[in-house]
């Protein structure tokens, strides 16, 4: 205590007063509770159900997160700046590692968790807070300590300080955002197996927009007997195929004349948009495998499409027109997808056998990688890819971030403001969750129950596997690292205090989105919550923030 309050030249003179620095954490956690007190307050008195907070986690992701992912990203970095910070993706795998690795220890050997509960703890010991918590801190402290500037940079100043410090939270939090939105989102914190209503984890698709795309083909009744003529015309030539050697559109009917999504795969799906035939071996389309298809099954095809359009009732008024239109479109795409198709046809034919052979695999293999690709891609993902490319590409950044331009003035400033509204909601729907009297029931089949046990022992599994476990090994990690590694980055006191603050950091909120949205674990990610961001914030922060400035002191030779 003597040590913290010394002032001048002497040991510790960057350090605050111990009481001011206190407060200055704990500025940052009450920042972090205000934010978060309406939704509790709201959903104590019953009027911000569990229903509700799903629904706007899911908006949160689909639309206000990926806002905030591109205008930081996008902005903020360049192809200069992510060949000098190359370190930063170094230490994140670094940190990961670590955390995962204590999540394992804890999960599997103390406490023996099944699968579920284990990807549950691992979820939350690899995914920390790099936003809201840390940015706070990172400001207040800018501005409060005195030995942050880096020697390195004329003229450094408090505002270059907490610039480069939100810089760096920003590399680390996008890097977080990677692996949460794939890999945490996907795979740890996945709906149950046996949840068959639940859609796949990523996917935004619904029967409306499979029909808007032009892959939902419905039949009438009265087209049966031409489906089953053609089912017979292929069982009479052998294997499905037809006279010329070509596949025929393999589909299945209900029996009330419907082809629902239920009946064939998203590929049958495809092909049959495109008048292609999906063979078992993943080839997509006859003018692919070397084949022609009958002619009579496309013109059995269009005709089919086209009754389904000339046979649909509309709505009247604006609904009506928003109907008209969407048909339309529907329709103009099916003919330009069977003009395309046609055309690839005879290319396709014109070819050598070798190349036709070689175009066949090459494309059974792509669909295969591209169809994963699309699996694993949700809206957060998309925008950090997209962010990366307009970061990348000078006269894009230039086009989107330079004051005074088109699009700077109306798009960007309109995604900008959209993005400001993600962290807050996140808060907002985290003190909802923080009151459990608007917890789904058990008997709600899409909600994962949880026994009052397991969810304790779950509770003290995930906090000593992301606030303790991973401290105590990456603490003396980062300090030989910043007095020893002859790195630039390290030598920036802000840097180190940045490193710090995230291997100890309380677990990501948006974690409480993902359970939200995927129905797992909401109990136990509420009273992890509570207990993070409430009861051990305070003492974690102060001890993480007084091993940065240590190991600071000791890096530069303060000592």
């Amino acid at each position: 205590m003597d040590a913290l309050k010394n002032a001048g030249d002497g040991p510790h003179s960057s350090h605050p007063d111990f009481g001011h620095l206190c407060l200055l954490v704990f500025e940052a956690v009450l920042e972090v509770c205000v934010v978060a007190a309406p939704g509790y307050i709201l959903a104590r008195q019953g009027g911000f159900s569990a229903e509700q907070q799903s629904y706007l986690s899911k908006i949160n992701i689909a639309v206000f997160t990926p806002c905030l992912i591109f205008s930081k990203l996008a902005s903020q970095l360049t192809a200069e700046k992510l060949i000098e910070l190359a370190v930063i993706p170094f230490i994140f795998a670094v940190q990961t590692f670590v955390s995962w690795a204590c999540s394992q220890i804890v999960a599997r050997l103390i406490f023996k968790f099944e699968k579920r509960p284990r990807n549950f703890v691992t979820a939350m010991a690899v995914f920390g807070n790099s936003n809201s918590l840390p940015i706070s801190l990172v400001i207040s402290l800018s501005k409060t300590l005195s030995g942050l500037h880096w020697d390195k940079i004329p003229g450094d100043n408090d505002n270059e300080v907490a610039a480069r410090g939100i810089l760096y939270l920003l590399i680390f939090q996008q890097l977080g955002q990677v692996v949460r939105w794939s890999w945490g989102y996907n795979v740890l914190l996945a709906p149950p197996k046996n949840d068959h209503e639940t859609p796949p984890p990523g996917s935004y698709r619904d029967e409306d927009s499979d029909a808007a795309s032009g892959r939902l083909v419905e039949f009438s009744s009265d087209d049966e007997s031409d489906i089953e003529q053609g089912k017979a015309h292929k069982h009479a030539n052998g294997n499905g195929m037809a006279p010329n050697g070509g596949h025929t559109v393999s589909t299945s009917v209900s029996n009330s004349g419907t082809l629902t999504p239920g009946d064939m795969s998203p590929t049958v799906i495809r092909g049959a948009a495109l008048g292609t035939d999906p063979s078992p071996n993943g080839n997509l389309g006859p003018h692919l495998s070397g084949q022609h298809e009958d002619p009579e099954d496309t013109v059995t095809f269009r005709r089919h499409y086209n009754e389904q359009y000339q046979q649909e009732e509309f709505s009247s008024g604006p609904a009506g027109w928003w109907q008209r239109f969407r048909a339309a479109v529907c329709k103009c795409w099916n003919r330009v997808a069977l003009f395309i198709k046609s055309i690839a046809e005879k290319l396709f034919s014109s070819l050598p056998k070798p190349v036709q052979k070689f175009l066949s695999a090459f494309n059974r293999y792509f669909s295969i990688v591209w169809n994963k690709f699309l699996d694993v891609m949700n809206p957060p993902l998309w925008a950090m890819l997209s962010a990366i490319i307009v970061a990348s590409v000078p006269g894009l950044q230039h086009l989107f971030y330079t004051k005074g331009t088109f699009i700077n003035n109306s798009v960007s400033h309109a995604i900008g403001q959209s993005g400001g509204v993600a962290v807050p909601l996140i808060l907002f729907v985290l003190g909802g969750n923080l009151a459990r009297n608007t917890l789904p029931k058990a008997s709600d089949q899409a909600i994962d129950t949880e026994d009052p046990k397991e969810e304790r022992n779950v509770l003290i599994a995930a906090l000593v596997s992301r606030m303790l476990l991973p401290t105590i090994f990456m603490a003396p990690l980062l300090a030989l690292t910043a007095k020893y590694v002859p790195v630039s980055i390290l030598d920036d006191p802000i840097f180190v205090i940045v490193c710090f603050l995230l291997t100890g950091a309380p677990s990501a909120l948006q974690l409480a989105q993902i359970c939200q949205v995927n129905g797992v674990y909401m109990g136990a990610m509420s009273r992890l919550l509570f207990q993070s961001y409430v009861v051990w914030i305070l003492p974690s922060t102060l001890i993480l923030v007084m091993l940065a400035l240590e190991t600071v002191e000791w890096a530069t030779g303060q000592y």
